[in-house]
């Protein structure tokens, strides 16, 4: 049939030559003529990987019937036929209408249910080999039609940006409401490719321009378009609208939770049509699912990101992997002391239990303790539940401490991303979090609506948590519900929430005391905000010295002295830019008394150079300097003073940075470079160069919807217990101390090996006496080249000199093919010291290149990978 008949029809299949330039093998495509419920016979296009398997002869692990929406084709799937069809089975259908398929009249969701079971009866699948399904946009809801029919059938599902119901509170996507206003469909759906084009737009670069030519081909005109404005209209935006489809949409929204098989939401969380808000209604809905989230992709997230990669992984623990042993995990504590039992210890106590320098508040130990009650009961009164998330947007000071603590003591769980993220990591952390409350001033609660942060929490305004008679405190939350998420710094790609469970924090406290022989005689000066949040859980006094807390490089002597004098501070905490800073304005202040009571400086978040702490020696004489070591997932790990840093250093000069030996209680492991998380590598002996991996009572829970990353962060080493990935590289040398070489994703792989970059950076600094550089790898993965980056505020950006070059070449032991300068290295906001390599590889690689190329800045943005 001609294609502007009204009648079916079916249009040309593509040619070999399309289908070699979309990187689609020809082989895979065919057509299958379907038998029809409806008593005819309907041609189908698919793409399947089934005939390259038979031909191979290899039967495949598992089959997956892939379901695309609108307005894509089989195509979607591009990714998952190319990543594992020669394993499994991947059969990706055009829907009647759509792609290369027949084109019918107006076809309503229940009639597409019908036709997905059509076709997958017609194909002849294998009964003894699993069936997983696939689905993306409004595929989705009706491959869930078709499983809550066959969940016996049902294997596994992978949704992708889908839903069956417009989330409780809010409406449906405002891009598809008006696409299907009277007035816009059927010239934006049909008679032109707006609707179409619009869908690759919506990926904003992220896809290329075959993926983008692939996507069109099927929709040249308007009669290949008709299915393309039916779809759209089949959705119901209303409810009690009377809509056709609207009672076959909720009944299966009311059925999904039979579907008891492991499911995976692999979500481009960017998406403005099905977004996070989609995937936790659908979470709410099936029993079994885990979520990985792409917090930069849109609606397009299988093109846009490695879904594949992940998809393949979670197929591979399903049918491929030997079941494992279940992680132990430890068990809580027959006697313990809560987060906030120090509070109740010292109530009645009248001495300053937190001080904040730059708003002048203090509060007492007394006070600190009735006010965390008056929260809690507050809170409850309020209808906050045990486990419920609260976003912390109280800025850092008195009135944080005290909310985080009222939230825990209600059983809620708070959720901690401070303002070193940036504007647009904090905002994309807190709406990862999904929480049902925010507190903060009212300010903080108003930009938090406007920007739609969290748009159904509930705001409280920190002042009013603070009238509550708190005689009858709520119930007190157990060792096992959780109690925070805690998002880490960004410094390596968008910021990832650690949740931690009240033993885990409780363990840390008490491993944190331990170490550092913390009593309650001792105060804290924290110049981290965050750190500062500790000392109501160990029970000391902590002020917060006079400096924003998104420019820790900038603390002063004078503010950090002033602090100290605030309540005789015997303990401070400090990032190594912060430690520097004061080394650098202290000549006004050496003599200040308030410093000599200082026992002990901490500092940690980045590689801190004995040089700084050997000069911090002189500011504060009675200190001793340590360096703790541990991430957000799992502190702390190791810890070392200044004594033996110097001496490590005389036994390595080159290498790296000497973190110490291991704390009590923690465990530490180097893997192989290349392991397996899966396969239960064997540690390497000391002296080899590897991963470092961790095991203490202390490490975190895992990841927030980031199922892909907590698997490859959680290796199973064959002994049953949590072990974290730390994703740094290093040594354990003979004497059991641990030494870390840098990030792994930071490697530079030569073609004679992988060369770490902190070695090859602490050498060149010592040497020429310098404050940043950066080690970074130029070229394919395998034969990169290393190229030296330095810090120097008063070069050009680009070639190092003839002179300079030649003395870096003499002082690293690796050949280095250039040596660039820069005024200003990009660092992390959260510390001011994390230089982002791969920003400086990226500029490096275009300078060599001969391209222009824009220097990468002062700070790293938050979320640039």
């Amino acid at each position: 049939m001609s294609p502007g008949s009204s009648r079916s029809w079916v249009p040309d299949l593509p040619s070999v030559a399309d289908l070699d330039a979309w990187g689609i093998d020809p082989a895979w495509s065919n057509s299958v003529d379907v038998p029809s419920h409806d008593g005819g016979t309907h041609r189908w296009h698919v793409l399947d990987t089934g005939p390259t398997l038979a031909a191979a002869g290899r039967a495949p692990i598992a089959t997956m019937v892939c379901v695309h929406g609108n307005p894509t084709w089989a195509y979607s799937w591009a990714t998952f036929l190319r990543s594992f069809g020669d394993r499994y089975r991947v059969i990706a259908v055009d829907q009647l209408g759509m792609g290369f398929s027949e084109r019918t009249p107006l076809r309503r969701y229940a009639t597409r249910v019908r036709d997905l079971d059509d076709v997958i009866s017609a194909l002849g699948l294998d009964p003894d080999i699993p069936l997983t399904l696939a689905a993306h946009d409004w595929g989705g809801a009706v491959a869930m039609g078709w499983a809550v029919d066959h969940a016996d059938q049902v294997a596994g599902m992978v949704l992708c940006n889908t839903g069956i119901a417009v989330p409780a509170g809010r409406r449906s996507p405002s891009i598809i409401r008006l696409a299907a206003s009277p007035a816009l469909r059927d010239l934006v759906c049909r008679r032109t490719p707006t609707f179409v084009n619009g869908t690759t737009l919506l990926s904003r670069g992220k896809i290329n321009a075959a993926d983008r030519a692939a996507f069109r081909a099927p929709y040249p005109s308007a009669a290949h378009r008709a299915a393309v404005a039916d779809f759209v209209g089949d959705v119901p935006l209303q409810p009690g609208g009377d809509h056709p489809s609207e009672d076959a949409l909720a009944d299966v929204a009311q059925r999904l939770h039979a579907v008891d098989a492991p499911v995976l939401l692999a979500w481009g969380s960017a998406d403005p049509v099905f977004n996070d808000d989609f995937a936790a209604d659908l979470a709410e809905r099936l029993p079994n699912t885990s979520i990985q989230r792409f917090p930069t992709a849109n609606h397009l997230v299988m093109a846009e990101a490695d879904v594949a990669g992940t998809v393949d992984l979670w197929l591979s623990d399903r049918f491929e992997q030997p079941q494992t042993a279940a992680v132990a995990i430890p068990a809580a504590p027959t006697e313990r002391r809560s987060l906030w039992s120090a509070l109740e210890t010292r109530h009645g106590d009248d001495d300053i239990a937190f001080a904040d320098m730059a708003s002048g508040k203090r509060i007492t130990w007394t006070d600190l303790a009735d006010r965390v009650d008056r929260i809690a009961t507050e809170l409850a009164a309020r209808g906050l539940r045990h486990g419920d998330r609260v976003a912390m947007l109280t800025p850092p000071g008195v009135e944080l401490a005290a909310a985080i603590y009222g939230v825990w003591r209600a059983g809620g769980v708070a959720v901690v991303a401070d303002r070193g993220l940036g504007l647009s990591g904090l905002r994309r952390a807190v709406r990862s979090a999904r929480p049902a409350w925010v507190i903060g001033p009212k300010s903080a609660l108003a930009a938090a609506r406007t920007l739609r942060w969290a748009p159904r929490a509930q705001g409280v305004d920190i002042n009013d948590l603070m009238s509550a008679d708190a005689s009858v405190l709520p119930s007190a939350p157990a060792a096992d519900d959780f109690a925070a998420i805690l998002f880490t710094s960004g410094a390596t790609g968008p910021a990832k929430g650690v949740r931690y469970r009240h033993r885990q924090l409780e363990a840390q406290r008490d491993a944190l005391a331990a170490a550092y022989s913390i009593t309650s005689t001792d105060r804290l000066l924290a110049a981290f905000a965050p750190f500062a949040l500790y000392g109501p859980a160990l029970g000391i006094s902590t002020v917060l010295p006079d400096c924003d807390v998104t420019t820790p490089g900038k603390l002063s002597a004078a503010a950090f002295a002033g602090a100290c004098a605030e309540l005789d501070a015997t303990l401070a905490f400090a990032s190594p830019a912060a430690l520097a800073n004061v080394v650098a304005t202290a000549s006004d202040t050496s003599a200040d008394a308030a410093l000599e009571r200082l026992r002990l400086i901490m500092s940690a978040g980045a590689p801190v150079p004995a040089e700084t702490l050997a000069a911090i020696g002189a500011f504060a004489p009675n200190a001793v300097m340590h360096t703790p070591y541990g991430m957000t997932e799992v502190l702390p790990v190791a810890d070392i003073d200044l004594a033996g840093i110097q001496a490590a250093t005389v036994d390595e000069p080159a290498g790296g940075v000497c973190v110490g030996r291991p704390v009590a209680g923690a465990t530490v492991m180097i893997l192989p470079l290349d392991f397996d998380p899966a396969a239960a590598p064997r540690a390497v002996d000391s002296g080899i160069t590897g991963e470092i991996v961790v095991n203490a009572p202390w490490v975190s829970d895992g990841y927030l919807g980031l199922w892909a990353t907590e698997r490859a962060a959680r290796p199973n080493v064959g002994d049953g217990q949590c072990w974290h990935r730390s994703g740094d590289v290093g040594h354990l040398d003979v004497k059991g101390r641990l030494w870390v070489e840098g990030r792994a994703v930071h490697n530079v792989h030569t073609s004679e090996g992988v060369v770490t970059s902190v070695p090859v950076e602490r050498k060149v600094e010592r040497d020429l006496d310098l404050t940043r550089v950066a080690a970074v790898g130029v070229g394919p993965h395998g034969c990169q080249q290393l190229v030296v980056v330095l810090e120097d505020s008063a070069s050009n950006d680009g070639l190092a000199s003839t002179d300079l070059t030649a003395r870096i070449r003499s002082t690293v032991d690796y050949p280095v093919a250039a040596v660039l300068t820069l005024r200003s290295m990009p660092v992390d906001i959260r510390h001011n010291a994390k230089i982002d390599r791969t920003a400086v590889a990226a500029w490096a690689n275009d300078v060599l290149a001969g391209r222009r190329a824009t220097a990468p800045g002062a700070r790293r943005l938050p979320g640039r990978r």
